[in-house]
């Protein structure tokens, strides 16, 4: 079993982690940057575990690593040699690991499954910086897409996670160049999720359930479903999935709010995020957390969630 199917087999679903990038500012630091969360790689490290930290202690199996909007051009852009990008690329899975290996006795204790280190792959949009993660107009192909994904994943794999997250993907085209390269390191498991504009579509235009038929055949894909997207269709974006294939189905949307990323702001209220747990699960869904604007007391919530669903 890889490492999703054994925490699933003693548990109902899989709490995942929530927003990085958002947490971190909420803790004074300034994101307004290229490089996004990940230049708290460079400058606020113990911050970085800190927040990890803290979606561990609120009840994460699964956490994932600072290296979404990592990349070696992105670091070359910002001045940095490329052996020190792919060091601060190694680095955001090493300081999540340490982390995570705080946890490991308290989970044993508690006779719950030890926690994951999941390494975070975000498209080339995030690498961009232009919201075009948001639209997947980008059109390099899988021959391109899988050239600059290529050097960062085998960084990551060096660095040993425990399973890839492969998150907030606009384009089928794209998820199928990371899995190419995925491909050279086996033993590592993914899932993959989607950014989606409603309860069919991927944010780049492609119909959620081609993808995950697509994706359904690949024995390295651990899970597949939908991140960085409107709670409110995560039902039905579940459902289409689950029609479509057999594989877990992960989802972990955003709070509510609208985000414009030409701004780079939020507007609008948010409903209680735990809200939606019960159905998303009676749906199907089998790895909860959260992506932009949750927090480790969102998390918190899933989890208490799925003790009240009698586990």
């Amino acid at each position: 079993m890889n490492a999703v199917e054994q925490i699933l087999a003693v548990q109902p679903f899989m709490v995942l982690d929530g927003a990085f990038g958002s947490e971190l500012a909420l803790r004074g630091f300034d994101t307004n940057d290229a490089l996004w969360s990940a230049r708290a790689l460079v400058d606020a490290p113990d911050l970085v575990k800190a927040v990890h930290r803290d979606y561990y202690a609120a009840g994460a199996d699964v956490c994932t690593s600072a290296s979404y909007q990592a990349t070696i051009e992105g670091f070359v852009r910002k001045g940095f040699s490329a052996r020190e990008a792919a060091g601060l690329i190694a680095r955001s899975v090493e300081l999540l690991k340490e982390v995570r290996d705080e946890f490991v006795a308290l989970r044993s204790s508690q006779n719950l499954p030890s926690p994951l280190a999941a390494a975070s792959i975000g498209p080339y949009g995030a690498y961009l910086a232009d919201g075009s993660e948001y639209t997947g107009e980008y059109r390099l192909g899988v021959s391109g897409l899988r050239e600059f994904h290529r050097e960062r994943i085998g960084v990551l794999a060096q660095a040993a996670p425990d399973l890839f997250a492969v998150e907030t993907i606009p384009l089928l085209e794209e998820a199928v160049a990371v899995m190419l390269e995925l491909e050279k390191f086996p033993q590592i498991p993914a899932w993959v999720s989607f950014s989606c504009r409603d309860g069919r579509t991927t944010c780049g235009g492609d119909d959620i359930a081609d993808c995950a038929q697509a994706l359904s055949r690949n024995p390295q894909v651990a899970a597949i479903g939908v991140n960085c997207t409107d709670p409110r269709f995560v039902e039905e974006l579940i459902c289409v999935i689950r029609m479509a294939c057999d594989k877990p189905v992960v989802v972990y949307p955003n709070r509510g709010e609208q985000y414009d990323p030409l701004t780079k702001t939020w507007s609008g209220g948010a409903e209680s995020f735990a809200q939606y747990v019960e159905s998303w699960y009676r749906a199907g869904a089998r790895l909860i957390g959260g992506c932009c604007r949750t927090g480790p007391e969102d998390i918190a919530q899933v989890a208490q969630m799925r003790g009240r669903l009698g586990y």
